[in-house]
């Protein structure tokens, strides 16, 4: 097994205890509403949010990934820290096992915020994963952010 670790940081017009409420606290609620075509619901197996809780994402019809599971292993709404999880799907592909997510939402001084994440892969034996392949899905991560963030832009009184 491997272990590769990515970072990165995406910004945001949108106030960090906002942007965590929307894209964290509520993320089964708001991605199939702002992103239908590629989230089509996600259910929670188990918990209520907190540590150990587990979500199985549905992605819609004709994305080339069907389902993942996604089990919270930590969350902090004073800290606004989130980590977690994914164990299982066909996101993992027969190159991983699983990776885990480690985010900190932050404010910029422009009011915004800088969500930072850093992601660990754990690989099966012998696979090797390039920094390209890993920018492909966190573009595609990035691409949440920005739909999300332009909601909460065009409903100002949401998650506040």
């Amino acid at each position: 097994m491997g272990v590769f670790t990515y970072e990165t940081e995406i910004t945001s017009v949108i106030a960090p205890a906002r942007l965590f409420k929307a894209f964290i606290l509520d993320s089964h609620n708001i991605l199939p509403k702002t992103v239908p075509q590629v989230v089509e619901k996600v259910d929670i197996i188990s918990g209520n949010g907190g540590p150990g809780s587990v979500y199985k994402v549905h992605f819609a019809a004709g994305n080339p990934v069907k389902y993942l599971v996604h089990q919270t292993d930590a969350v902090d709404s004073q800290n606004l820290t989130y980590s977690y999880t994914v164990p299982e799907g066909d996101v993992l592909r027969d190159v991983l096992d699983k990776y885990c997510y480690d985010i900190k939402f932050e404010a910029s001084q422009d009011g915004g915020s800088v969500v930072k994440s850093k992601i660990t892969y754990y690989t099966k034996a012998g696979v090797e994963i390039s920094e390209d392949q890993l920018r492909i899905g966190e573009d595609k991560v990035a691409g949440l952010y920005k739909a999300v963030e332009a909601y909460l832009v065009a409903n100002p009184d949401a998650y506040n």
